[in-house]
């Protein structure tokens, strides 16, 4: 699905992290890519993350799945959510939503989370720390948006939900099947389904905090450490006072702690893994019977194309030597000449062409290889 009528390039400029917007059917053609029923059957397996949130009595109540089929059908009319977490990992269909949004770079994003409601299901007023588009696939729903928040905005007391503990509505609106709503980190909002059927696709974006990247970048660089050094001063001179740590002791210090974090080429190769690691890492998605080279070679030479798993990550930087650095799966390729526009064309489209004389390209043969073995790439052989 593509969009008819939206300009990208105007919406990074006026509301990307700025303000919400309303885009009503955006769409050439608007299709639910999912029915209610398969997400409720992917609620059912185990290693899919999945939720339920139910209004009871006392309030919100949160479930973790796998659930039994016979959980969903003791619900009755109480108001309850489904969410589904990564969805367009299991289904082709909802992973092609995410075309339409790749003007958003591809590292930035996260995964597509769809929910399923009946009438006056929601999951509470609160606020998230990353953008969302929220697509309205079937059914309708209640949006309301409210103040910006941060980590100091009271919640309520809850073991399971951050819910807010104040909210008033400023602005709403509902949206039918094929709307979007974006949101912007921060922004309190609050959903409610109006009907049964309420189906919602909710695609978000990653957004490491401060913290996270100094905590693992310098986790990595501890690991990666191959010797300590240590501090050192040869031409130390007599103190007027033994008891001062001088500013020259200090800046070498600083030095020597800043050294290898202050690496930009190891940085960006440390992040570019670091980001692309999967998302759920226990899921192993290597073949079981590695292929050979001359395996790979043959269903080139034989047409058949590629395709990218759903479920992989692929991003790419470039390294001041001119190379591509490509990132997969929490793996990083260099890749010169030809495999270097190879790696580009990976990460630009879920079917990428192989290089002509693949054969002759002995760069290009290995790293197509290995992301068959590993399970990011496919020979996509409908036969």
């Amino acid at each position: 699905m593509q969009f008819n009528d939206f300009d990208p390039a105007r919406f990074l400029l006026d509301h990307w992290q700025k303000e919400p917007l309303l885009i009503r059917s955006p769409w050439r053609e608007w299709i639910n890519p999912l029915e209610p029923d398969d997400l409720a059957g992917l609620a059912l397996e185990e290693g899919v993350e999945s939720r339920l949130v139910v209004q009871g009595p006392a309030g919100l109540s949160l479930e973790h799945g796998p659930f039994r089929e016979d959980r969903f059908q003791a619900l009755g009319a109480t108001p309850w959510t489904l969410l589904v977490q990564a969805v367009d990992q299991h289904c082709p269909d909802v992973a092609a939503l995410l075309e339409s949004f790749r003007f958003i770079p591809s590292w930035r994003i996260d995964d597509v989370m769809v929910s399923c409601a009946n009438d006056a299901g929601g999951v509470g007023a609160h606020f998230d720390q990353y953008d969302v588009f929220l697509v309205q696939g079937a059914g309708r729903r209640l949006w309301q948006i409210g103040t910006e928040c941060d980590e100091a905005t009271p919640l309520l007391p809850h073991e399971d939900l951050r819910l807010l503990a104040q909210f008033e509505a400023s602005q709403e609106w509902i949206l039918e099947a094929g709307d979007i709503l974006y949101l912007p980190p921060g922004l309190a909002h609050n959903g409610v389904a109006v009907g049964d059927g309420c189906m919602t696709y909710s695609i978000g974006f990653r957004a490491p905090s401060r913290s996270e990247l100094i905590s693992r970048w310098c986790d990595h660089v501890l690991d990666s450490q191959a010797d300590d050094i240590r501090y050192g001063d040869p031409g130390l001179a007599v103190q007027s006072n033994p008891g001062e740590i001088t500013a020259a002791a200090l800046a070498e210090l600083q030095r020597l702690a800043l050294d290898k974090l202050c690496d930009p080429e190891g940085f960006a190769r440390w992040f570019g893994q670091y980001n692309t690691a999967p998302k759920y890492p226990e899921i192993d998605w290597a073949l079981p019977h590695p292929l050979t080279l001359d395996e790979v070679l043959a269903m080139a030479a034989a047409g058949i194309p590629i395709a990218r798993n759903p479920a992989s990550r692929f991003a790419f930087t470039r390294a001041e030597t001119g190379e591509i650095l490509l990132f997969v799966d929490g793996q990083c390729f260099d890749c010169p000449g030809t495999a270097a526009r190879f790696a580009q064309d990976l990460c630009a489209m879920d079917n990428p062409c192989l290089p002509q004389e693949l054969a002759e390209n002995g760069d290009c043969a290995a790293l197509l290889l290995a992301l068959c073995n590993q399970g990011s790439v496919a020979f996509d052989d409908e036969d």
